[in-house]
């Protein structure tokens, strides 16, 4: 698992920009599902033929794109200003590396920042907009930029690659990007867990990596209508509360298994999708924990008001330090995460002729 989400997490995919990330993926699975397209908006839509037409259809989402930002200007002294792909806290940013994807390869930079010994000239409790900010990539001029490939409109991502934290013993990894390329890694080893299951029946699977996400949720707001699944889960990470800062409430904590959700700003789970999650994690004692958190939202949010509605859950894997250069999250939970989801697919001939009444 280590090495797939390093592959993925160092790619360049901002919202708008997945390119680079479905091509990867693509790659990984094309030989392992029935059928494998390309929507317009970029969504990668994998479909994995149902042993038993008689048992429902399942959509599964882990979104490709992470926050970045785009080349806005070039300034004549050869630095770049940028605008933010998805949300941000700009204290983060100063003296951030980044890595731009530049026409001929990945281009290496740093977001500028005041040396200390200017501090004491300027407002120490000010935090500075994005848009007063640069990127530095070495060059003294406008055509020295040009050079290197970069030009306006281009993406760039944070530049911090994926490594092990701590001692390497206790399997746990930080990195950018991790939200949301660890759903996606656990969307790929699902892939490869159901193609070496024969004996259990399921339905149709469509397992789709999305874009545009972290900007609204639009990828996957067109997906309905035309797979028109039964029930869908979305698999994302969700900000741990388990560091004891002052705003945490220790109620999802990193190690100790996938989240199943209830309730998010997006998103109510319906509870048959939530009951089952419960139940086939008891039965075959997988770690978990349950989340309400009404910061976030996932593409679950857009899946289930969709079409005509689809019952609709997430599981979410803990992660610290969200949308920052240096997330962490624990493989342990990755692993138990595709235990989870494989665990309903095979689980959901219980939900055949249910509704919402019946829970």
């Amino acid at each position: 698992m280590y090495e797939l989400l390093k592959n993925l997490c160092e790619l360049v995919g901002p919202s708008g920009f997945e390119q680079d990330v479905q091509r990867f993926i693509k790659e990984e699975i094309q030989h392992k599902v029935d059928r494998l397209q390309v929507d317009a908006l970029g969504n990668l839509i994998a479909t994995i033929k149902a042993t038993d037409s008689q048992l429902p259809s399942i959509l599964l989402v882990a979104h490709a794109d992470e926050i970045g930002f785009i080349v806005k200007k070039i300034e004549a002294n050869g630095t770049l200003r940028f605008e933010q792909l998805g949300g941000f806290d700009n204290r983060v940013l100063l003296a951030q590396s980044v890595t731009i994807k530049g026409a001929n390869g990945y281009i290496e930079g740093v977001i500028g920042t005041l040396s200390v010994h200017y501090v004491k000239w300027d407002n120490p409790n000010r935090i500075t907009s994005h848009r007063d900010l640069y990127i530095d990539v070495g060059a003294s001029t406008a055509e020295e930029v040009l050079e290197m490939g970069i030009k306006v409109g281009q993406p760039i991502s944070y530049g911090s690659g994926l490594k092990l934290v701590g001692d390497k013993k206790r399997n746990r990894v930080v990195g950018k990007a991790l939200d949301d390329r660890a759903g996606c890694a656990v969307l790929i080893g699902l892939i490869n867990k159901i193609q070496a299951n024969k004996k259990d029946k399921h339905g149709d699977i469509y397992c789709v990596f999305t874009v545009q996400e972290e900007v609204g949720l639009r990828g996957a707001s067109v997906l309905s209508p035309n797979l028109k699944p039964d029930f869908a889960l979305a698999i994302d990470t969700t900000p741990t509360s388990d560091t004891y800062d002052v705003l945490m409430t220790g109620t999802r904590l990193l190690g100790s298994g996938p989240c199943i959700k209830i309730a998010d700003k997006s998103l109510i789970s319906h509870p048959l999708v939530t009951a089952l999650l419960e139940k086939v994690a008891v039965e075959q004692s997988i770690p978990h924990q349950h989340e309400i958190f009404m910061g976030i939202g996932t593409d679950a949010g857009a899946i289930h008001m969709t079409s005509t509605g689809v019952s609709s859950g997430v599981v979410s894997i803990p992660s610290r330090y969200t949308h920052t250069p240096i997330e962490i999250v624990d493989l342990d939970d990755l692993e138990n995460t595709v235990r989870l989801v494989e665990a309903f697919i095979f689980a959901s001939k219980r939900l055949v002729g249910k509704d919402f009444l019946d829970t």
